[in-house]
């Protein structure tokens, strides 16, 4: 299975990180998790292109997550794909809907399967998943998922302060991409910093793979080598920054 980070920043770009964006590829499916914007840019130069991927997952509706999903559908017309399933928390459905009614001419130029989940087991795009209800500031669901057949397990935090039940939801995980807005001198709810991700990570009953810090705020930038000093002095797993076009094979070194 590969991971490919098509997006790492936040509601307020850098320049240097587009939002929330990941793809998932896996005995050729394909899954995008989130499609904030530069997402669709990204996706252009990935082996699948936007062409490849006719399946998104949605964490939550905030506009950095959300804002190239109508871009993108407008590109896979263009490009004679018109198959698009859109899933997510519940609303995700009408939030689709709805942004296709602003665009008159984009009406009925696509065959949608929209999909509002609940936190009961699913299947999507040949991965089996599982949902949890994050804390933040609207609702917003974290991922486990596996290739059907059996392979590793990733998971995503979505957008999420720390907390130990999120970090055993994610019991097992290879990897685990984790919200980490912000550096410890920040005063910040909705979100976690170093110290408060190090303390879920060393409470929690679980145990995870790699951990890839996400979700990275203009704040965090010149502060990552105090920030995983921070979280580290609380938890001694193998934890990297993540950062737009990495490409790992997870499961393996």
């Amino acid at each position: 299975m590969r991971l490919t980070f098509l997006g790492t920043g936040s509601a307020m770009p850098t320049g240097e990180r587009s939002q929330s964006g990941y793809l998932l590829e896996a005995d050729g499916e394909t899954l995008l998790v989130d499609c904030g914007s530069g997402v669709l840019d990204a996706l252009a130069r990935t082996g699948p292109g936007y062409e490849g991927v006719d399946t998104v997952l949605l964490t939550h509706h905030h506009l950095d997550h959300i804002s190239d999903l109508d871009v993108l559908m407008k590109a896979r017309w263009l490009a004679g794909e018109t198959d698009l399933t859109v899933a997510g928390p519940p609303g995700t459905a009408e939030l689709v809907e709805d942004l296709l009614a602003v665009h008159e001419y984009m009406q009925d130029r696509l065959s949608l399967t929209l999909r509002d989940l609940d936190e009961a087991p699913f299947s999507l795009a040949g991965f089996d998943g599982d949902a949890v209800e994050t804390r933040h500031s609207m609702q917003c669901f974290a991922y486990r998922l596996t290739p059907v057949g059996g392979g590793p397990t990733m998971a995503f935090s979505g957008d999420s302060e720390a907390f130990p039940e999120l970090i055993e939801f994610a019991d097992g995980a290879a990897v685990l991409v984790h919200d980490c807005s912000f550096p410890d001198d920040v005063d910040v709810s909705n979100h976690p910093t170093p110290s408060s991700l190090g303390a879920a990570l060393d409470t929690a009953d679980a145990e995870v793979g790699r951990v890839y810090l996400t979700h990275l705020y203009p704040h965090t930038e010149g502060h990552h080598d105090e920030m995983s000093a921070s979280l580290a002095a609380r938890y001694d797993g193998d934890v990297r920054f993540a950062k737009d076009g990495l490409t790992i094979t997870v499961g393996k070194a």
